[in-house]
């Protein structure tokens, strides 16, 4: 596990961007944290950065549930009621797809594929977001070098 600090919304980009160019086909990345804590930033700047579009308009998922792009599914499941409804939204329909999953509580089989899980919470005294990765699966080479600007200590 690697705890992350981003100050600032400048921060949570580059982040994603870090995180972005370490993913690999067919990786599920989790995103937990409550209501604001930045899951839809972070997932924003993950799809810019693996797109190569910053200027790439990435609505919220919230009522959607799942908004595709070139390669990326991006999916908000907070209203889902029963994880059986994920076979019918096609989240995994192509193996070769990145999936950004917010609110993987709700499809716990989810968080067992190969990808990252990334927790995020509000930062002491609420300035800024911690961020904790978790690589499940596959070896990460270079992610925590690549991560490492934003390194947290635990008390933050």
């Amino acid at each position: 596990m690697i705890a992350l600090f981003a100050p600032d919304a400048a921060a949570t980009d580059a982040i994603g961007a870090a995180i972005a160019a370490h993913l690999l086909s067919g990786d599920v990345v989790t995103l937990k944290g409550d209501l604001g804590a930045g899951k839809t930033a972070l997932a924003r700047a993950i799809i810019r950065a693996r797109l190569d579009e910053p200027e790439l308009e990435i609505p919220s998922p919230t009522f959607a549930i799942v908004q595709p792009y070139r390669g990326i599914i991006h999916a908000d499941l907070y209203r889902l009621a029963d994880e059986s409804e994920i076979d019918e939204l096609g989240l995994i329909e192509d193996e070769g797809d990145i999936v950004l999953v917010e609110w993987p509580e709700r499809a716990p089989s989810l968080m067992r594929r190969p990808g990252l899980g990334i927790a995020i919470e509000m930062g002491a005294a609420g300035n800024g977001r911690v961020l904790r990765v978790t690589a499940r699966g596959r070896e990460r080479e270079g992610l925590a070098e690549a991560l490492a600007p934003w390194r947290a200590e635990e008390t933050q």
